[in-house]
């Protein structure tokens, strides 16, 4: 084991933690699905359900899954693993493991997408990006869409080839900051807009007359998807972090990056599809539409449409990005660990997978639209198996393994080692025990009772 804590990858410190890990939580979750959902659930209600939410469950899901990866030195498999077959808990390793290796292949599609579009508004052909039907009968071409997604994919895997420092860290030190540049810059634009103050208020203050049970499953929901809790990514990570660098300290950046990069979204998107609308919320609420079809629309009516759909797409593209490169790179970790490949070997691998699998979903509403899985395309039924029922589940995993296999002492000594701080103890060893299994419990059940129709989400 020592041999191979001395091999193993590490970043170069706190910030190429702190901003890989942040890349891995601000993707297309964050700028795609935050506000549409905001939206739907309430806008500022919703937005104070998710930063309590934030700071509780995900704030003790991220410390709970970075101690383990660095006390292990190992990705999810073998950190579990570690702690030998009791509870038979060496399952939930697998499922953290094969969580990220069935997302990454239909988020690289997306990612597809989001290339499409930003060619389309470089090369001055953004205003055909706002007709009707557009988005539908380039997604339904099958050959177009095809080499969109592998475009992504090819890029996603020269950055993993380069290793977690030069690869992973240095990619993600230069797009977050770019990504927070220009989302403030897109808020402040979209902030301007006559009409647009309304969108701002019902999305920035909270009313309680929109709160619903709803509200917040959906918010737990969203939060997960977010964070990148229980994908194997910040065990993964964990295990790439110094012994000096504090948890604590670190998952607290995370958590402003990423909840701030949430909030500026909300900015982009609502007030400008409330200008554009005349304050209709139900605009907003097109779901994943909204991203693809009403923001091109929202676009080609303002001034300055064109430039402003080249910088959003542009920032698109970077959270997608770093997101499928920690996607990526937690299922290469396993592969190197659990097969003893190297990084070369490993990384050729979840190519093939990530072609063969991403393939079907870009292929999935074209020339495969007959095909579907429990009445779902491709990529809306991986969609639902990792985030609604996989995710969960390892989620409680990962809950069952520090709480009654590890103990929450071992986690308080790998938080504190060399004097660190752990202000939020209390928090998490309450939440880690009690609260954060329930309410994985109640994301797996209420997603699938709603994908089966029993109930209206």
């Amino acid at each position: 084991m020592d041999t191979q804590k001395q091999k193993r990858s590490a970043f170069s410190g706190k910030i190429g933690f702190v901003l890989s890990a942040a890349g891995a939580s601000v993707g297309l979750g964050n700028i795609w699905r935050f506000p549409y959902l905001a939206a739907k659930y309430g806008g500022g209600i919703f937005l104070l359900v998710y930063i309590v939410l934030a700071v509780t469950f995900g704030y003790t899901m991220i410390v709970a899954e970075t101690a383990l990866g660095r006390m292990t030195h190992k990705s999810p498999v073998g950190a579990f693993g570690a702690f030998g077959k009791k509870g038979g808990l060496r399952f939930g390793g697998w499922i953290n493991a094969v969580i990220p290796i069935l997302i990454v292949p239909y988020y690289s599609v997306i990612g597809g997408w989001v290339i499409r579009y930003l060619s389309e508004y470089i090369s001055g052909h953004g205003s055909e990006l706002s007709q009707d039907g557009y988005f539908s009968n380039f997604i339904s071409s099958g050959l177009s869409a095809e080499v969109c997604f592998l475009i992504f994919t090819a890029f996603t895997l020269a950055i993993i080839f380069a290793g977690v420092r030069n690869g992973v860290e240095r990619v993600s030190k230069v797009m977050m900051p770019v990504l927070v540049v220009l989302s403030v810059v897109i808020a402040g634009y979209s902030v301007t807009r006559p009409g647009a103050l309304a969108g701002v208020r019902y999305f920035l203050v909270p009313n309680v007359a929109n709160f619903s049970w709803m509200t917040v499953v959906t918010a737990m929901g969203q939060m997960f998807y977010s964070l990148s809790i229980a994908m194997g990514i910040l065990v993964t990570f964990g295990s790439y972090m110094k012994k000096e660098v504090s948890i604590e300290e670190s998952t607290e950046n995370v958590e402003v990056f990423d909840t701030a990069i949430a909030i500026m979204a909300g900015l982009m998107i609502i007030p400008a599809v409330f200008s554009f609308s005349g304050g209709d919320p139900d605009t907003l609420q097109a779901g994943p539409a909204l991203m693809f079809i009403t923001i091109p629309k929202v676009f080609e009516s303002m001034g300055f449409g064109h430039v402003v759909g080249i910088l959003f797409f542009l920032l698109v593209l970077f959270a997608a990005v770093t997101s499928s490169i920690a996607l990526t790179e937690s299922a290469v970790s396993t592969f190197e660990d659990e097969l003893g490949w190297s990084r070369e070997r490993a990384t050729a691998l979840i190519g093939l997978i990530m072609v063969a699998l991403g393939s079907l979903s870009a292929l999935g509403y074209g020339p495969l639209a007959g095909v579907t899985v429990f009445g779902m395309q491709f990529l809306d039924f991986f969609d639902f198996l990792t985030n609604s029922v996989m995710m969960p589940i390892a989620a409680i995993a990962i809950c069952l393994l520090v709480s009654r296999v590890i103990g929450v002492q071992k986690i308080e000594e790998e938080v504190t080692l060399g004097g660190k701080p752990f202000r939020r103890r209390k928090i998490f060893n309450f939440m880690i025990q009690y609260l954060c299994p329930i309410f994985a419990a109640i994301i797996l059940i209420s997603s699938v009772a709603n994908a089966l129709g029993w109930i209206a989400m």
